[in-house]
This record gives structure tokens, sequence and C-alpha cells, in this order.
């Protein structure tokens, strides 16, 4: 038996996205933006934009973490219609990962090809300040659940479907070379993905140091394993809000968090400007 028999799963996606689509006249968008914690303002900028509270698309998981605005937001930039979700839902909420990444799946059934998803995190790397913004290159899961777990529904993808290209690399070439020409410094390594919502305590930032890991948060991993079972390519950035616990020997705060974002938000704007304008200009998404 498929989930989409079982439990409706793809009937609840299409379901969210003919509500969204029904708003946008016409319009499907190319690009999809996941914007994390203290990192929604970019869609603020979107041309033409149509605003859709999470609360009124039927399925759709609502955001109550501060730094989250919890709504849709459809527009254009850089030649493009992009789709934009100003916050996310997490494991830590009470939510199972299926629900966590529903929203991404919308955003893929509406026409989005391409996910750029963001968020804010802990830097593992003791030389990378506060303020760092870093390409994902690749993710290990520890969040203790799956958004594929149970019965696969072959009408939203394959039931095994291979993650070696989940972060696409000529996706991340085309960030890397926006960076490099707005003069914006732009580290690259592995996130991993903890359920939160304590952040990690010394011992185990020590035990991520020593497994490769670059940067630590509490999303992401669930939104880029439903977009490779979809077959939609990734691009993932994190912000990197403060240093992991035990570098410093300060106290971590959500508040630390949504401030380090807040001063880095001009840059970090810039460099999704250049991003959805390179991925138009270059062929990556249709014009």
């Amino acid at each position: 038996m498929t989930v989409g028999t079982e439990s409706g799963l793809y009937e609840r996606v299409h379901a969210a996205a003919d509500h969204v689509r029904a708003r946008l006249g016409g319009r499907a968008p190319q690009i999809g933006l996941i914007l994390g914690s203290g990192l929604g303002g970019w869609a603020d900028r979107l041309g033409d934009a149509v605003r859709i509270d999470y609360g009124d698309i039927p399925g759709f998981p609502r955001s109550h973490v501060t730094g989250h605005a919890g709504r849709l937001v459809v527009g254009t930039s850089g030649g493009a219609t992009c789709v934009a979700m100003q916050g996310r839902v997490h494991l830590y909420e009470g939510h199972d990962a299926r629900t966590v990444s529903l929203p991404a799946r919308v955003l893929i059934a509406l026409g989005a090809r391409v996910l750029i998803i963001t968020n804010a995190a802990g830097g593992l790397r003791p030389e990378w300040a506060p303020g760092t913004l870093m390409l994902i290159r690749d993710h290990i899961d520890m969040l203790r659940d799956h958004p594929l777990r149970g019965p696969n529904d072959d009408r939203l993808g394959p039931r095994f479907p291979d993650m070696t290209r989940a972060y696409a690399p000529e996706l991340r070439a085309v960030v890397k070379d926006v960076a490099r020409a707005r003069g914006i410094a732009l580290e690259e390594g592995v996130y991993v993905a903890m359920p939160g919502p304590t952040y990690e305590t010394p011992a185990e930032v020590q035990m991520l140091q020593r497994v490769g890991a670059d940067a630590t948060g509490m999303s992401t991993v669930p939104e880029v394993i439903v977009a490779a079972h979809m077959g939609a390519r990734c691009i993932g950035i994190s912000c990197i809000t403060n240093k992991a616990a035990g570098i410093t020997g300060e106290p971590l705060s959500h508040e630390e968090v949504t401030e380090t974002a807040t001063r880095v938000r001009g840059e970090f704007e810039s460099l999704l400007d250049g991003v959805v304008a390179a991925l138009v200009e270059r062929g990556e998404v249709r014009a």
C-alpha cells in the first residue's frame, strides 16, 4: 500500500499546491527558497509579490519560532518567479519529519525544480567567526526521524532515492562564482542536523567535529531528502550565527542567533540576489 493511499500525503501536497496556485494568476515558480531564522527578509524584496499566511494553506504546518514569520511569498527576482518560505517548522516543535518536509514538497509541486534552503547554524570550526556564510557540501542526519519512513508513494518519488548529489555540484559552483564576483566571503562544509531544541553539549560538539561536521543546526535535512525524493536540485547555505557549545565557554541563546542573522542580512541577501539571477542566466532554471 502506498503512502498516498494510506495517509494521503500525495493528496495533501497537491491540495496545498492547488490552493496556492489559485492565488498566483497563472504564474509558476521556478525557484523555491526556504529561509531560516532571521533570514526571511529577502522575500520582502520580491517584485509583484503575493503573500499567503501558512495558516491559510490547507494542511500546511505553522511555525511558532521567533524569527520565522510563517508566510509564503511568491514574486519575481532576477528574471525568475520565486516562491519563498519565511520560516519553517521543526521536529522539536512536536512535528514528525514527514510534516516538517511537507512544505518543501509543496514548493516542488508548484513548479520549483531548484530549492535554495537556508538556515542559522552553530559553527564547529573555531576559526569561523559568527556571521560566516557556509555553502553546504553534504550533510549528516542525526534527527532520529526520517521523512521517507513508512510506505512509499511512487507518484512522489522512488523507494530508495540516491543522496550522492543531494547538494547539486553544478549549483554549488554557481554560488561560489557569485560570491567571488560580489566579494562575499563564503566557506564550504558539512552540515549536521540535530533534533534540538537544546543546543548541543560540549561533548556532543567534540563528537560532531570528529565525525567531520563543520556546522550544526536543527533543520534543512528533511527538506533536502524530500527534494531528492521528488527529483529537485538543492543549494544549501548556512549562516554561522554562533560558535557551538564549549568553543568559547559562553552560554548560547536564540537571541544571539537572530542578532547575528540580522547583522549579515545585507551580505546574505546580496548573495541570494546574485544566485537567483545567475541560475536564470546560466539556464539552470527556465526564464
